[in-house]
């Protein structure tokens, strides 16, 4: 058989060129360290490398949106965490002022420094955080959540917002504890109503809860309590609405007893004397900021403090405190709890990226030794195949004449 010039050539430039490729190829695979450098070198390694890295990207997404979640509610624990101190020391500053031996002048002393704890808690109630948002206005983050407004009451500014993060897929978590949430409706500690005591009042004695008891016979309104004398050595109990007409009649008042009316159950504690007014009216959630600034009044008035009607105010407010002073504490609990969630997802992230990561590693990684041999197998034959083609593609008939 016949083997023409052109043929052998073609035949000996594609051999060359096919060492040159594998050649190049293992050049390619060498100085990027990965055996799968185009998709075509393993369709089925190229398309899991694909979607382990597309996984990696996601995980990557998670891990930054639980660096700023972390961030956030560290802070947000913090400074709940330091409200929680200072509500603590407020409460033993409204004991200390309450005591029958300080002067009027002390307690004025007390009521400066319980002052300025208040305006001390209201600004870590505004704090702001990294970025100049404010931490507890939920969603309206550019409004100053909390401030006195025309009646000298705390108005919440922001709402009851979560702003969410996703930190896996399909799960979200809180980044945040709404101000509302942690410092203005805190439980009455009385039920659903709170009591206005008069500076007439002589009997020791207090509300101890007031509490709705029927809804479907309920009527919200402000009521009076008046204590009579009955003329057989007991009192007599009136019970007017706010237009003065009267809901309930009790002779011969027993103090142990409930009193009830419209849906409403009323109890007292201690004992009443005849001519003894007190009112009451609806106020199912209380501030911290607003019983902070109820007490500083109370212990400014010397004309209130060791009063029956004070002792009665105190108690009222002591147990509100405690109220508000719990709100605080589930607040930081949440916040504290959100910030393991978000290390255990983080733990989570990382294994997740280890697993990727070693799954990868095996797909695409190169075998050093093993490309270096092959590399060196390839250059040996291309040598070869170069050589046999330079003294064959050299021959001519004339060498033979």
């Amino acid at each position: 058989m016949r083997i023409s010039t052109a043929q052998m050539f073609n035949q000996n430039i594609s051999g060359v060129l096919e060492k040159q490729s594998a050649t190049n190829k293992l050049v390619e695979q060498l100085s990027s360290g990965k055996k799968v450098v185009t998709s075509g070198d393993d369709p089925v390694a190229a398309l899991g490398i694909d979607n382990l890295n597309q996984q990696n990207a996601l995980v990557d997404q998670f891990v930054k949106n639980l660096d700023y979640a972390s961030g956030r509610l560290s802070v947000t624990e913090s400074k709940l965490g330091s409200a929680e101190n200072l509500a603590m020391s407020s409460r033993d500053l409204i004991l200390r002022a309450v005591n029958g031996s300080l002067s009027d002048a002390d307690r004025q002393t007390l009521a400066a420094e319980m002052q300025g704890s208040l305006d001390e808690l209201l600004a870590m109630a505004n704090s702001k955080d990294e970025s100049g948002n404010y931490l507890f206005a939920g969603f309206n983050t550019d409004t100053q959540p909390f401030q006195f407004d025309a009646t000298g009451k705390i108005s919440y500014s922001g709402d009851s917002g979560v702003r969410n993060t996703m930190v896996a897929s399909n799960v979200a978590l809180g980044t945040n504890v709404a101000g509302d949430a942690a410092f203005m409706n805190a439980p009455n500690a009385m039920g659903d109503y709170s009591v206005n005591y008069l500076a007439s009042q002589q009997g020791e004695f207090s509300v101890s809860s007031a509490k709705i008891a029927d809804t479907t016979t309920y009527v919200a309104d402000t009521y009076t309590f008046n204590f009579t004398d009955n003329g057989a050595g007991g009192l007599d109990l009136e019970v007017l609405d706010s237009a003065n007409n009267p809901v309930a009649n009790l002779a011969n008042y027993d103090p142990s007893a409930p009193v009830s009316f419209n849906g409403i159950e009323v109890k007292l504690e201690g004992a009443p004397v005849a001519g003894d007014s007190f009112s009451m009216q609806p106020q199912a959630q209380v501030s911290i900021f607003d019983t902070l600034n109820s007490a500083i009044a109370l212990i400014k008035d010397p004309g209130k403090t060791n009063t029956p009607a004070g002792n009665s105010e105190l108690a009222q407010l002591l147990n509100n405190f405690d109220s508000g002073m719990t709100q605080i504490s589930d607040a930081r609990s949440e916040a504290g709890i959100s910030l393991k969630r978000v290390e255990s997802y983080q733990s989570s992230h990382s294994d997740e990226k280890l697993v990727n990561n070693s799954a990868l590693s095996l797909l695409e990684d190169l075998d050093y030794a093993s490309a270096i041999s092959e590399f060196e197998k390839q250059q040996q034959a291309l040598n070869a195949v170069s050589s046999v083609f330079s003294k064959v593609g050299s021959v001519s008939l004339f060498d033979y004449i």
